[in-house]
């Protein structure tokens, strides 16, 4: 992750094409299973003995779980949208399982650009941003369309 990282592009500055990556997240066993007590409880997110005679054949996070690492993940340090990471709809997949020890990071890239007609403080972009282990393995694909603003546009009350 870079230190300068700052939400500062708006509407007008992105272009179809644009990358980012983010930082990195280690996943360790205790978070999986915490996330799985409170939202997804069950066995393969619960305990890893039992979870080696599942589907998964060992302990998994939750698809959720990854879910919300990638948000943690696009915000602190992937897209640097000058109003927030504000979704409008998504499409998501899980591939492969999230396991104990991946080390997670974001390479997310803009396919869509719709500037709105009837609100022209913002539009629509259409973000594709694949979750990936640090050897490559993708454990999530999220197509998601999020709402930015134009310069000037309504200022995100939870910027520091």
């Amino acid at each position: 992750m870079d230190d300068t990282f700052s939400r500062d592009l708006y509407l007008d500055d992105l272009k179809v094409g644009d990358r980012y990556r983010t930082g990195e997240y280690v996943v360790d066993e205790e978070s999986i299973l915490a996330f799985g007590r409170q939202f997804d409880p069950q066995i393969f997110h619960l305990d890893a003995a039992a979870a080696s005679d599942t589907f998964f054949e060992g302990l998994a996070a939750s698809g959720w779980h990854t879910a919300a690492i990638t948000m943690n993940l696009l915000v602190t340090s992937g897209l640097p949208f000058g109003n927030g990471v504000i979704g409008a709809g998504a499409e998501v997949s899980w591939p492969t399982a999230t396991r104990p020890g991946d080390v997670l990071h974001v390479e997310a890239a803009i396919t869509d650009i719709r500037r709105s007609r009837s609100k022209p403080d913002r539009g629509i972009v259409t973000v594709v941003s694949r979750t990936l282990t640090a050897g490559g393995q993708e454990r999530q694909n999220l197509v998601a369309r999020l709402v930015v603003f134009r310069r000037g546009g309504p200022v995100d009350s939870t910027r520091p």
